[in-house]
């Protein structure tokens, strides 16, 4: 469901599993879909996605449409009593995670979250050179992912209707690979946002608290940064480039030669898609790698980003009425 960049890296990334393949695919721009599956062979393209369950046998569905349609599509889709992997981020807030994965439990139909990060090769070695006692205990950890985004009010990116914002495209990498990696319940999160005129958040600096750890993420449309994560302990750190896609991770333990690790597959895609395969092959409603319990707890920091920017406007609103009171 959906034919824009992001299912034409779904369909390479497919071929490339051996294990599945795009059977029909379904758009809303005209043209659009019958495009994709002239281009990657797919046997039928529907422009109306209702349509095309109705007509198709499918396994399983991707939705590659923007955030804003995320939820609509996933209940469509469990209407019908079919298992979805939905791209990131899945919701815009608490409320629409918590009436899926009700639902999903009740019909016992299978639904993910497309956090392809999360099933990245690195991200199991970066955790077995923590729990290995490599950098000493863990203190500290940053993540950093940005770009300068096209300053537009229609992209996807700066239209609030289309599910525009940082939250849902960047700080969800950011607080994701954090909390995969450290894994400890978060005791407090602090955050500071920077809203635009079209209404979404352009940029994100989040405070993190963990037991014995605290944590720094940056998520910006603003400027193009140095994606990394670091993860500091007091024997060492572990660097992570690109770390919702790299391949790679870096060991500098203290008076040791730095230790690589890479990885052949150059995103996550593949290894997303083979769990989906399994879990539907072996009746699952959720996957053990990337859980229900993973996506309600980012819709909840979208639920924090969001009333954090009704507090801060509460607050301008009371100090404008003690300035005019003054005056």
């Amino acid at each position: 469901m959906g034919a824009g960049n992001i299912a034409e890296e779904f369909c390479q990334s497919v071929e490339k599993t051996g294990i599945a393949c795009v059977a029909a695919v379904a758009g809303r721009t005209p043209g659009k879909a019958r495009r994709l599956a002239e281009k990657y062979g797919i046997a039928a393209a529907y422009q109306d996605y209702e349509e095309m369950l109705k007509q198709e046998k499918l396994d399983a569905v991707y939705i590659a449409a923007t955030t804003n349609a995320h939820y609509p599509l996933t209940m469509l889709c469990l209407d019908y009593r079919m298992p979805v992997l939905c791209e990131k981020a899945m919701f815009r807030n608490s409320r629409e995670a918590q009436e899926v994965f009700s639902r999903s439990r009740q019909l016992g139909v299978f639904v993910m979250e497309g956090m392809w990060s999360r099933f990245l090769p690195k991200m199991n070695q970066v955790r077995r050179w923590i729990a290995d006692g490599k950098i000493g205990e863990l203190r500290f950890a940053s993540v950093d992912i940005g770009f300068c985004a096209p300053l537009s009010p229609d992209n996807r990116y700066f239209n609030r209707e289309l599910g525009g914002g940082a939250m849902y495209d960047l700080t969800v990498y950011c607080y994701d690979i954090l909390t995969a990696i450290i894994q400890k319940p978060v005791k407090k999160i602090e955050i500071q946002s920077v809203w635009t005129d079209t209404d979404v958040d352009a940029q994100e600096q989040i405070l993190v608290q963990f037991e014995g750890c605290q944590a720094r993420l940056s998520a910006t449309f603003l400027a193009n940064v140095d994606n990394r994560a670091v993860f500091y302990g007091d024997k060492g750190k572990i660097l992570m480039e690109y770390p919702h896609f790299g391949r790679s991770c870096s060991l500098h333990a203290e008076g040791q030669e730095p230790e690589y690790f890479e990885d052949s597959e150059e995103k996550g895609f593949v290894y997303e898609i083979r769990e989906v395969v399994d879990c539907v092959r072996q009746g699952k409603i959720e996957s053990e790698t990337a859980p229900h319990s993973m996506t309600l707890e980012a819709s909840r920091l979208y639920d924090q980003i969001l009333a954090s920017r009704e507090t801060a406007e509460r607050i301008q609103g009371i100090a404008k009425e003690m300035a005019q009171e003054d005056e």
